[in-house]
């Protein structure tokens, strides 16, 4: 086997391993996105109906021979750690009921039972098997979006959807609630666990309420909407039981600590195994930092709770820029993010390498 055969086998069993670790099911798709060969925020696109990226195939970057190898590293993987298979389906949820999504240009069926293929443990229950393939197989929230923009028009009637107004995007195309069908709805704001899980519960239809956060860069979860009556029912159920939800509050609030202390401590560790000269205050301050609850930092990301190398080094990185670099005083001064990063890049390698002892 040559070396770069060898490499290759390496990051994809690494890749399936971190995959099925953190969903629970791996398959293709997702070992794609985890090998850097597949843009998740394609996959995203492709499974809210954008019409660029359907099918998904065409946006797989790697080429075909390397992919065959891939695949046949993750078959054989998946075959020696006797991993039983579940079929996921790949759809999407519109104003007009459910609809299939193809990931394969020839839409060839044996093709796209291939990607629909999952792998997990077979010492999975049945129980744990059930929920597994319910989630693999539901499609993903409605989603609206509470407007940032100036100029929104709804496509269908040409209705003006001001700063502040909820759209629905239908394959890319702006729609006001009421051309979207869903103006009879009620909006219950985010903050409440409880009333949101039991409203959405008891909605025949609901939709998640996102705003873009331009300081941020993404989307934030506003709250939902769902019928008048879920509602009230939701409401109902919160008040008969608000002193019990308090004592759960109290005692998982204790929990939280525990838990936000030990990844602290973890992620400490973790950066002094990948930068060994790191001064330790420095480590507890960047993990910190990073993994400050709410704060929608590295150290809070799926990767950075478990701990990715990845996920180590930008949390360093950024605690060096800013710390170690003149880096925040170019910003002040108005030169350009991308520049002011170019200036001091000679700096922050330095003080890497230092911490790395090369």
């Amino acid at each position: 086997m040559s070396q770069s055969s060898s490499t290759l086998r390496e990051r994809v069993v690494t890749a399936a391993e971190r995959a099925l670790k953190q969903g629970g099911s791996v398959g293709s798709l997702e070992l794609l996105q985890e090998l850097g060969f597949l843009y998740p925020g394609h996959v995203n696109d492709w499974r809210k109906g954008v019409l660029h990226y359907t099918p998904i195939e065409p946006h797989i970057q790697c080429g075909a021979a390397k992919l065959a190898e891939v695949y046949r590293v993750f078959a054989e993987w998946a075959a020696a750690k006797g991993m039983q298979t579940v079929e996921a389906e790949y759809s999407r949820r519109g104003v007009g009921g459910v609809e299939a999504l193809q990931v394969t240009v020839d839409g060839d069926d044996e093709r796209e039972r291939f990607f629909r293929t999952h792998y997990a443990s077979a010492e999975l229950s049945e129980k744990k098997t059930e929920r597994l393939q319910q989630k693999l197989t539901k499609a993903p929230d409605l989603v609206v979006f509470i407007t940032v923009a100036d100029d929104a028009k709804c496509s269908e009637c040409g209705i003006e959807i001001t700063p502040g107004e909820l759209l629905f995007l239908e394959q890319q195309q702006p729609l006001c609630v009421g051309c979207s069908d869903l103006d009879h709805l009620v909006f219950l704001p985010a903050g409440d666990t409880a009333m949101t899980r039991r409203a959405k519960k008891h909605s025949p239809l609901s939709a998640v309420v996102v705003k873009f956060n331009r300081s941020r860069k993404r989307y934030e979860r506003q709250g939902l909407l769902v019928t008048s009556e879920a509602l009230a029912q939701a409401e109902d159920e919160c008040i008969a039981d608000a002193d019990q939800r308090a004592a759960r509050r109290e005692v998982a609030a204790g929990q939280r600590v525990v838990l936000d202390q030990r990844l602290v401590e973890q992620m400490s560790a973790a950066i002094l195994n990948e930068f060994p000269h790191c001064p330790p205050g420095e480590a507890r301050q960047i993990a910190a930092h990073a993994a400050e609850r709410g704060s929608g930092r590295v150290g809070r990301s799926a990767a950075g709770r478990e701990l990715d190398p990845k996920a180590i080094t930008l949390a360093v990185i950024a605690h060096v820029r800013h710390v170690h670099t003149n880096y925040d005083s170019l910003l002040m001064r108005g030169v350009d993010r991308r520049d002011a990063r170019e200036q001091i890049r000679g700096t922050l390698d330095k003080v890497l390498s230092r911490w790395r002892g090369e």
